[in-house]
């Protein structure tokens, strides 16, 4: 198995931990409430009222993206360290709460360690795209959330950019994949609008340019020469 096939299969593992990991915390909640039942239930005889018990009450599940308050409305710091270099990353919680608390949702839940940037855009836009468990581009948590936050009005993506990555025409299809953009570029708007700028890079923009200048994999693709894997992410 190559070097490229054992990472993302480790990435593919990271992420089916993350989904039993999820699967569990539900399975605690569960239990919870049927002991909570159990309880109202028995205080229930006791004292001779009949409880009735609303069951269709909706359940947080991971299918739901964060509550936008986990942005808290201010400034993220965020140190991430890659296979390429170390980045640090400046979060806008009040421009982007909605982006910006799935970001820091899954970065604690360490979603991204292991992961592989898979897209290198050269010519016309130049990003970096990471936040994909698989690596394949279609990858991303059991969720999907919109609408577009903070787009630019002039479609300008200056560099240093951080924003949300999503399915074209499709307002309502962001989950975990970003892209880091190394300079600057213009990407127009689609019937949905733009995309959505929920921070910046404050160093590491040389990582980036390194990663570019080395181009992509001689095979007509777009995955990029210099293998980019997230490590760690760590909060501020």
């Amino acid at each position: 198995m190559s070097s490229k096939n054992r990472q993302r299969e480790y990435a593919r593992k990271r992420h089916e931990k993350w989904l039993a990991r999820q699967a569990a915390a539900r399975a605690r909640r569960r239990r919870r409430q049927v002991i909570a039942g159990a309880v109202v239930g028995i205080l229930a005889l006791v004292a001779a009222v009949i409880v009735v018990v609303d069951a269709t009450r909706p359940e947080a599940t991971p299918t739901t993206a964060p509550d936008p308050a986990v942005a808290e409305a201010r400034t993220w710091t965020v140190e991430m360290q890659t296979s390429a270099g170390p980045l640090t990353l400046e979060l806008d919680g009040a421009a982007a709460p909605q982006a910006v608390s799935s970001f820091v949702t899954l970065a604690r839940d360490d979603f991204f360690a292991g992961t592989d940037c898979h897209r290198l855009t050269t010519s016309g836009i130049f990003v970096l795209q990471c936040g994909d468990p698989t690596g394949t581009g279609s990858g991303g948590p059991e969720y999907r959330f919109g609408p577009i936050e903070n787009a630019p009005a002039d479609d300008m993506y200056p560099a240093g950019t951080l924003a949300m990555a999503r399915v074209g025409g499709d307002a309502s299809s962001m989950g975990s994949q970003f892209f880091l953009v190394y300079a600057d570029s213009t990407i127009p708007s689609d019937a949905a609008g733009g995309y959505t700028v929920f921070g910046r890079v404050v160093e590491g923009m040389d990582v980036l340019q390194a990663v570019a200048d080395a181009g992509v994999v001689p095979d007509g693709g777009q995955t990029p020469a210099t293998q980019v894997t997230i490590e760690r992410i760590e909060l501020q």
